[in-house]
């Protein structure tokens, strides 16, 4: 029989005033019971418009109407003709933005939890498979991927799976790029991560690690003396942006990347660790995206009362609402139409508090959003240990430096064609945060689907 549900099945998690003292996952997954019965939502409409909404055009109404009969490796199967990384898709990706907000059931009351059931079906392979997936016969190709985030290991495992070898080129020693160190462990374990990564290995891609491309190796001696005969190009949007105001050379303040990078790689929460980082008493983070709500979670774990201030309002927030929901759960205070101005330091140079500016909102800017403006003479100081910016990266302008005839934009993103990911390179491609800035996990993955079959195409057509 059909659920015939308005609501969701609730997802199981850690409660507030515990999660909020760990670094363990929050969310725990669905039973199998759970599943099933969410599954039973779906309507499995014909025209199925919760595939249009997915970058990657994963089969949706396919893989539930399996999970619905109970049968999850066939689920897992469906997934995977399209999505290198389930589990982390079924994780992080914004499904209420993408695939869940075109479902049917969501019209008069919430769609079907398309992403939890995504993850319990990933999660269940990754708990119970015991065979390794089957080698795809080699075609005698090769081809490089720099970096190892979402939109690399979705170009990987795309041209694996039609016998190229893929060799990985990741400039830190963890590959994973943004997934192992931007996304902390409570939301998305380190472990899930590289098993992930180790399927692909499974079906011949090379990782190699501590390579920096631009510096140990150049693209096109990739080309020239490597062999390789296309390259993509998916390292991300890894450079911090900071507001340029008076204090922020101060110790005491952190992009979201050091932070989040000391805390999800180094493990800098541990008390043996070697690079330890401590926010203080009182840690004011900057900014509302995903990457601030992300840093301020941390901040909390690590002991400190934590104050996130936001130039608009709560409604034009850019974090997903699950992510701010649960920071407020965690007890994390939020300041809104708040603009940090300056930050202030005591006698050892240390971050003391910042002033900042009341805000009110006037006509939208270039974004579409409602431009905030500074209310004259409304300054007021956040007493703080620490400052955290989350105002947003740029791509590492390293490649564009030492990659001749690589045309990028103004800001440093590399120009590339968005339905192929080809560049003003022959050979050359990228895709991801390299290209369009910071962004979401599926749509580099996206990216880096698109541009595997044009490199696959390119090298038919040359051969």
């Amino acid at each position: 029989m059909p659920n015939m549900s308005l609501k969701k099945n609730e997802m199981p998690v850690q409660e507030p005033d515990v999660r909020n003292k760990n670094f363990s996952e929050v969310a725990l997954g669905y039973t199998a019971e759970q599943a099933i019965d969410e599954a039973k939502r779906c309507l499995n409409c014909k025209n199925k418009p919760c595939t249009g909404g997915c970058p990657v055009q994963i089969d949706i109404p396919a893989f539930i109407a399996e999970v619905a009969e109970g049968n999850f490796e066939e689920a897992y199967k469906i997934i995977t003709r399209s999505s290198s990384l389930p589990a982390v898709c079924g994780r992080v990706c914004p499904q209420e933005s993408q695939c869940e907000c075109k479902c049917v059931r969501g019209i008069k009351g919430e769609p079907v939890a398309i992403g939890r059931l995504e993850r319990f079906v990933a999660d269940f392979h990754n708990a119970n498979a015991k065979e390794a997936p089957e080698v795809p016969a080699s075609n005698g190709h090769k081809v490089a991927v720099i970096g190892s985030g979402p939109s690399g290991l979705a170009c990987a495992g795309d041209l694996a799976k039609k016998g190229y070898k893929v060799t990985v080129y990741e400039a830190l020693h963890l590959a994973g790029g943004v997934l192992s160190y931007g996304i902390p462990e409570f939301r998305l374990p380190k472990s899930i991560v590289q098993k992930e990564i180790e399927g692909l290995k499974a079906l011949g891609v090379d990782v190699e690690t501590n390579v920096i491309i631009g510096k140990t190796l150049s693209i096109d001696e990739l080309m020239e003396d490597y062999g390789f005969e296309a390259v993509f190009i998916g390292s991300g949007a890894g450079l911090p942006r900071f507001m340029n105001i008076k204090g922020e050379n101060l110790s005491g303040v952190y992009s979201a990347n050091e932070f989040l990078t000391r805390i999800n790689l180094m493990k800098a929460y541990k008390p043996d660790s070697t690079t330890p980082i401590q926010p203080g008493k009182k840690a004011v983070v900057v900014g509302g995206g995903n990457v601030a709500m992300d840093a301020a979670r941390s901040a909390k774990r690590l002991g400190a009362d934590v104050t996130i201030v936001y130039r608009r309002t709560e409604k034009e927030l850019p974090a997903r609402a699950e992510e701010v929901e649960h920071a407020m759960e965690e007890g994390i205070e939020f300041k809104f139409l708040t603009n940090p101005v300056e930050i202030t330091s005591d006698e050892n140079k240390w971050v003391k508090g910042v002033i900042c500016q009341q805000m009110e909102l006037s006509a939208p800017d270039e974004s579409g959003r409602a431009r905030p403006v500074a209310v004259e003479g409304s300054e007021f100081e956040i007493e703080a240990d620490c400052v955290i910016m989350s105002i947003g990266t740029s791509p590492n302008p390293l490649i564009k430096s030492t990659t001749e005839g690589l045309e990028t934009q103004k800001w440093g993103g590399i120009i590339a064609d968005e339905e192929t990911g080809l560049t003003s390179r022959e050979g050359v491609y990228a895709g991801g945060d390299a290209v369009t800035g910071a962004a979401t996990v599926i749509l580099a993955m996206g990216a880096g689907k698109k541009a595997a079959a044009a490199i696959d195409e390119y090298i038919a057509s040359k051969n």
